[in-house]
């Protein structure tokens, strides 16, 4: 498949995101503890990036890394449950299959606060790695019905870790879905080459928490809280120009759910709703859809 490297070409579509505003924001709340490889679950290698790079050998179980993921959803999550709660900032939740499952109440209480829940694939593993489009899709249909269980919600959007396989956005175009996210190149979403009606609403690995745990990252909270007021400083004034944007944040429950790093969680929340008359700040299904109904296939 052939690269795309110009994109819009500098002529970005003229739409307007709901209540007039020409920026717009996603937040995104990975939600992925219990769903990522470890050998105590039966898989045949731990996950060994987390607080420090794991020197358990490779195929051994890692106690230590369990624990660390499952802080997440013991105590991370209701921490930051909360915060949105508090802020009333919408959130999409990039829902692993494997984790809904194992910690359903936690998904549940996003859903009921009125998150998307979105795939994020049964695993925290890339799509790359499935040797068949059958293999993939089976995944994809266990992680869907976790997520149903957990929320009564049927996910429309589909992300996962690292990149696709060739056949992900056949399949998710294939059983309806309404976008994909494994984009990073563009400021705005985009339809997706093939034929099908499958929008791509690019996601961000800077303005991402995990940058927290990378040694060229941030280091302090208020590092992340920096980082994305200059990102909403250059796309608003962008913006104010008539050139339509979205900002993407990420985070993660076992990041900045712990209390070191909650300020780059609540000062982020802040800075948004400080920011509020300016933004659309809203769930990923409805950045699509607004997209959709403006900008033609």
């Amino acid at each position: 498949m052939s690269r795309d490297l110009e994109g819009y070409g500098g002529v970005w579509p003229d739409m307007v995101w709901p209540g007039g505003h020409r920026c717009a924001v996603s937040v995104v709340l990975n939600y992925e503890e219990g769903a990522e490889m470890q050998v105590g679950d039966g898989d045949p290698w731990s996950e060994p990036m987390g607080e420090v790079l794991s020197v358990v050998p490779k195929g051994r179980p890692d106690p230590g890394q369990e624990q660390i993921f499952a802080y997440g959803t013991r105590a991370g999550l209701w921490r930051m449950a909360a915060a949105l709660r508090d802020h009333a900032i919408p959130a999409t939740i990039f829902a692993c299959g494997r984790a809904a499952a194992r910690a359903p109440r936690g998904l549940a209480r996003l859903a009921q606060d009125g998150h998307e829940i979105a795939s994020h694939g049964w695993l925290w593993r890339p799509h790359a790695d499935f040797d068949s489009p059958e293999d993939e899709e089976a995944a994809l249909v266990r992680t869907e019905e976790a997520i149903h269980a957990a929320t009564g919600q049927r996910p429309v959007g589909f992300f996962c870790r690292g990149a696709e396989s060739p056949w992900t956005r056949d399949l998710l175009t294939q059983r309806g879905y309404l976008y994909a996210s494994n984009g990073f190149d563009d400021d705005l979403p985009y339809w997706d080459a093939a034929p099908g009606g499958l929008i791509v609403v690019p996601y961000a690995l800077d303005s991402n928490d995990m940058k927290f745990f990378h040694p060229n990252g941030f280091v302090r909270a208020k590092d992340m809280v920096d980082y994305v007021g200059d990102a909403l400083d250059v796309l608003l004034a962008e913006s104010r120009a008539g050139r339509s944007r979205l900002l993407n944040i990420g985070f993660h429950l076992r990041i900045c759910g712990r209390p070191g790093r909650f300020p780059a969680f609540t000062g982020v929340l802040d800075e948004l709703a400080r920011r509020r008359d300016q933004l659309f700040i809203g769930t990923r299904a409805q950045i699509a859809k607004t997209f959709a109904e403006q900008v033609p296939a």
